[in-house]
């Protein structure tokens, strides 16, 4: 049974996050902040991770909100592309 284009459902990952570089060409490296609750002790946990994302336009700057979501391979780092800019830094 062939899925209607209103039925499909993206399986892509989506991630928000602030940009902390972007010196290299159609390039820009974003910073994911994730926090959750020790399991055990019940302390919030803060963690982040960064991602290499393909921006091509080169619009996005340092400090910008941003939304990126899975792509193919790219790069030797860039699985991941720019969808928008949510918020432009001040």
């Amino acid at each position: 049974m062939p899925e209607t284009p209103q039925e499909s459902v993206s399986r892509r990952k989506t991630r928000q996050g602030i940009v902390t570089s972007d010196s290299r060409d159609r390039t820009i490296t974003v910073r994911i902040d994730t926090s959750r609750r020790h399991p055990i002790y019940g302390k919030t946990v803060r963690q982040s991770t960064k991602l290499h994302a393909h921006d091509e336009e080169n619009t996005a700057g340092i400090g910008d909100v941003v939304r990126v979501i899975e792509s193919r391979p790219l790069s030797k780092q860039k699985r991941w592309r720019l969808v928008e800019i949510i918020e432009k830094a001040r």
